[in-house]
């Protein structure tokens, strides 16, 4: 299944595709809502949708802070070693370059940053690209699980992320760790059967790709060992990635669909409102917005929200968090 499949699928919609969405959820009788004030709700949802669209939102800031975090990055090892930063800053640091980068490369994956045939393609994919290199996960294997993750949300045999389904928040902090461990539950076991199921070139190719990183992270890691500075590897790489990984699925995916029991358009994720805030949590209270309209920016959701909610609203969805 190529990547253009996956994005002309129903449940994965942009500008150009938003009519193939699917049916609203079903409301009680005698709610009021005819098929035609359906569909005029869903004409006022599209026009915001198309409003705070990648095509009309200013991205090229997603690509500027992922080249200045890598070569920040990179530059925290020798800086490091020289002893000019404080292992503690760097470790915190990388942290949060971690769980942004994949934030960052998730946009790319939507192509928010480039259109294929656009001019800023390049970009799209550089950004995409480098962004996932601390996470030690290729680019094309994200975008191909996570554009899984949106044709089949919250179902537990087909939704690469449904994986980290849990009770509750610290259990979904325990998940992420073990969901990492070798063994047939883990989550690369569970990817290398929905790569299997794609079955494409360009799929097991994805899948290769990210196992060199690995196989090259895994060379460095021993090789900065080898040399004395196996604390400084394991604090400016190996502990922030193991960190941003826990904050990905733990603080921004799992409130987000939890109980991860629906599959409708409009109930298969849910509006949050998270203690860290709108910047921490990176826009994902308005998750919403993301699965209805991928197309539109995180840095927008929220504005996009807050003309959308009476319409959505008017469906019968539960928008009091926000």
């Amino acid at each position: 299944m190529s990547d253009d499949v996956l994005l002309n699928s129903p449940g994965v919609l942009h500008p150009d595709l938003d009519t193939r969405a699917k049916p609203a959820i079903p409301l009680p009788e005698g709610d009021g809502l005819d098929a035609h004030l359906r569909r005029s709700l869903l004409q006022q949802e599209r026009a915001i949708g198309l409003k705070y669209g990648s095509h009309n939102i200013r991205t090229w800031p997603y690509t500027v802070v992922a080249v200045a975090c890598l070569l920040a990055w990179i530059s925290f090892f020798p800086l490091a070693i020289a002893g000019i930063l404080p292992l503690w800053l760097g470790c915190a640091l990388t942290s949060v370059f971690v769980a942004g980068g994949y934030v960052v490369s998730h946009e790319a994956m939507h192509s928010n940053l480039g259109r294929k045939g656009s001019r800023e393609r390049f970009w799209n994919e550089l950004t995409g690209q480098i962004s996932t290199i601390p996470l030690i996960l290729s680019f094309s294997l994200l975008k191909k699980m996570h554009l899984l993750h949106h044709l089949h949300t919250n179902d537990p045999d087909k939704d690469p992320d449904a994986i980290h389904c849990a009770p509750n928040w610290f259990m979904a902090c325990v998940k992420s760790w073990l969901n990492r461990q070798p063994g047939p539950g883990g989550t690369a076991a569970r990817w290398r059967r929905h790569v299997a199921e794609i079955d494409t070139p360009e799929a097991h190719s994805a899948l290769r790709q990210t196992m060199m990183l690995q196989l090259a992270a895994m060379t460095f890691f021993f090789a900065m060992a080898w040399s004395g500075y196996a604390i400084e590897v394991a604090l400016l790489w190996w502990l922030p990635r193991h960190i941003g990984l826990t904050y990905i699925h733990a603080v921004l995916s799992w409130p987000t669909h939890h109980p991860h029991n629906r599959t409708g358009r409009y109930d298969n994720t849910r509006v949050t409102r998270l203690p860290l805030g709108y910047v921490l949590s990176m826009g994902i209270d308005y998750h919403v917005i993301h699965h209805l309209y991928p197309h539109i920016p995180f840095h927008a959701t929220r504005a996009a929200y807050r003309e959308m909610k009476p319409l959505l609203e008017a469906r019968g969805m539960d928008c009091s968090a926000q």
